[in-house]
């Protein structure tokens, strides 16, 4: 939750995207909420205002495939039972992500 190192503007962009700070991240969050809740409502006319935002195409393409990876990912987690360990493994695994990405 310590995304940006401001744990406040995390929590608060979880609540509600549309408070994220830069336009790009609000119009991508807002695409990735889309694409997660209806998914066979998505169109090619979704992408626009992310690159009208300024969202380049490569990172319209990463959100799309973080978005199905975790989609998979909490369907096999559901299903198989699996669980954080501790919040203080999830911190660990979220500050690996942000330091080293998903490479």
């Amino acid at each position: 939750m310590k995304a940006l190192g401001d744990e406040k503007l995390a929590r608060g962009m979880l609540d509600d995207y549309e408070t994220a700070p830069d336009p790009r991240l609000r119009a991508a969050l807002g695409f990735v909420r889309k694409l997660t809740l209806t998914p066979e409502a998505v169109t090619a006319a979704d992408v626009k205002p992310l690159l009208a935002a300024g969202v380049s195409r490569a990172a319209v393409a990463d959100a799309v495939y973080v978005s199905f990876l975790f989609a998979i990912y909490t369907r096999l987690s559901d299903t198989l039972g699996w669980e954080v360990p501790s919040a203080a493994a999830f911190e660990a695994g979220a500050k690996h992500l942000l330091t080293r990405g998903y490479n």
